[in-house]
């Protein structure tokens, strides 16, 4: 069925259709609108779904870690200052090897006070062993929110995923939305190690030096596993209602000199400076990378590489830019711009590519000459 939607109510229609069993909610801007929407659901039972509105995102994700550990499906949502009070138990989740799906709108942290997009909430948990995507269009945040709860469910992974869309840029914009129908694309939750209570056992007890890192291992073993899971399932979806994804998006890069490379919104934003820039004669090409966790692997060998970067370690550099400097071996041009919802436009991107400088860093807005 094809409608209007905003990025948030797109989330909310994907989690309905998959229909968890438990749903743990705390509202916060601007994530907000998909716990309110879902909650209409279930009010009017179009969603037959356990509701429980909690007093804390803490308590948000340690409802789901206690749901998702009996075998139940699960979801939750947060954002920004949420998502960083729920760290202990985001920790927690991931090693207890628990397919929580949740989303994230992607917010600034304080202070000061802001409630506009950037990425450094999410970057804070990406070692946490969560796989993490982010998108850039309401369209895919719907079918990644689907495709969420199947990779993270596969006996291969038994990782939780985390959705990330950007505040209001993508949370609140109206586009259009083509929802599916699923049939059988979801099949019903097995969890191997659900508390069976013919069964006891103890979770996440006390382990000592001599077993501990056989733990964390498994998790890494997981996260490389989940490439070919990620691929599978995004090819089936494909094949089954049309719409392809990849580890990253790429426009134009395959004769490119200069590849300009982002995340989220930026990075439908860069796609209108590339043909800018091409009417210019230069051979740029975007590519927004769509999964952080596991991190793809990269092919920009012989290219001029610019890095846009909305978040930042402090002392360190921009999260991207030295992830794909540290895996592709190329020195890109950093660029820091967006952080706070700060306005970047196509404009803006394409004289970045003009003014590129390889191995340097600029702060949009605060380095002079940028």
């Amino acid at each position: 069925m094809l409608t209007i939607a905003t990025g948030n109510k797109a989330v909310a229609a994907a989690v309905k259709q998959v229909s968890p069993e438990v749903i743990a909610a705390y509202p916060i801007t601007p994530q907000t609108e998909i716990v309110e929407q879902i909650a209409e659901y279930v009010t009017n039972g179009e969603l037959k779904s356990q509701y429980i509105p909690v007093e804390s995102e803490h308590s948000a994700m340690a409802a789901c870690i206690g749901a998702s550990i009996t075998g139940a499906r699960t979801f939750t949502a947060t954002s920004s200052h949420g998502l960083l009070y729920m760290h202990e138990m985001v920790n927690w989740a991931a090693g207890g090897r628990l397919p929580i799906v949740m989303a994230n709108v992607n917010r600034a942290l304080g202070p000061g006070w802001n409630i506009w997009a950037e990425h450094t909430d999410s970057m804070q948990e990406r070692d946490t062993g969560w796989l993490q995507v982010y998108v850039s269009t309401v369209q895919e945040a719907y079918d990644t929110t689907l495709m969420a709860f199947r990779i993270a469910e596969h006996n291969d992974v038994l990782l939780p995923v985390m959705v990330n869309l950007d505040g209001f840029s993508l949370s609140h914009i109206n586009q259009s939305l083509e929802t599916v129908d699923l049939g059988d694309f979801i099949p019903p939750l097995r969890l191997p190690h659900a508390i069976d209570v013919k069964n006891p056992r103890g979770y996440g007890p006390l382990t000592g030096p001599e077993d501990y890192f056989k733990f964390r291992w498994d998790i890494e073993r997981s996260m490389r596993d989940s490439v070919k899971v990620i691929e599978s399932i995004e090819n089936e979806f494909f094949r089954r209602f049309g719409r392809s994804y990849g580890f990253t998006d790429d426009y134009q890069c395959e004769d490119a000199d200069v590849v300009v490379v982002s995340m989220g919104t930026l990075g439908k934003e860069a796609e209108v400076s590339i043909d800018l820039l091409r009417k210019e004669g230069i051979k740029a090409g975007s590519m927004r990378i769509r999964w952080l966790r596991p991190f793809p692997k990269l092919d920009l060998k012989g290219r001029d590489v610019v890095v846009i970067d909305r978040d930042y370690s402090f002392g360190y550099g921009g999260i991207l830019a030295e992830a794909v400097r540290s895996t592709c071996r190329a020195e890109p041009y950093s660029v820091i711009a967006g952080l706070g919802g700060q306005e970047v436009t196509y404009d803006d991107i394409a004289g970045f590519i003009r003014g590129r400088r390889p191995g340097e860093e600029s702060w949009f807005g605060v380095t002079p000459d940028v």
